[in-house]
């Protein structure tokens, strides 16, 4: 496997751990300010692993003026490709209650980890959208998906198909 294989295995491997574990934090690890916890759960959800340009790469010293503005580095696999969302200029069109619903309704391409924000506790979801409204809207929209018979443009990290396809 070459590195950009192993490394977007790692990060899918992590963000999927961290964002699966998000919602059973304690409220007093964050404060009680809501934007506080957003932003506690953006670190610990692995929010930034793939929707921050260069994040993981940095080992996290990302700017947060920087951070959730989606991101040019592509996932491909036997879905097509993907690009992690600019989740400013997202929430930025959203109502919290808006935010709610579409995160509970959600369902996106791999390697989003879509299942998990489902099943985010409401009072999470409306800190993550407290601390993303007070990011404010930055950057511009992520590459379009790509479907699987089509070449993305690079850089982009390869998925293999899953067992028995």
């Amino acid at each position: 496997m070459n590195p950009i294989g192993k490394a977007a295995w790692l990060a899918l491997g992590t963000a999927i751990l961290l964002f699966g574990s998000a919602p059973w934090f304690s409220a007093s690890a964050a404060g009680d300010d809501p934007a506080s916890r957003g932003r506690y759960l953006t670190i610990v959800g692995g929010c930034n692993d793939c929707h921050t340009p260069g994040y993981l790469m940095s080992e996290g010293q990302t700017p947060e003026s920087e951070w959730l503005t989606g991101d040019q580095f592509g996932w491909r696999g036997p879905w097509g490709t993907t690009y992690p969302a600019n989740l400013r200029t997202l929430i930025a069109t959203l109502e919290e209650d808006d935010w709610v619903v579409y995160a509970r309704n959600l369902r996106a391409r791999p390697p989003m980890p879509w299942f998990n924000l489902n099943h985010w506790k409401e009072t999470d979801l409306r800190d993550f959208h407290a601390f993303v409204k007070q990011l404010g809207p930055s950057g511009g929209p992520a590459p379009a998906y790509v479907p699987p018979d089509q070449e993305p443009n690079p850089p982009y990290a390869v998925f293999p198909a899953p067992p028995g396809q």
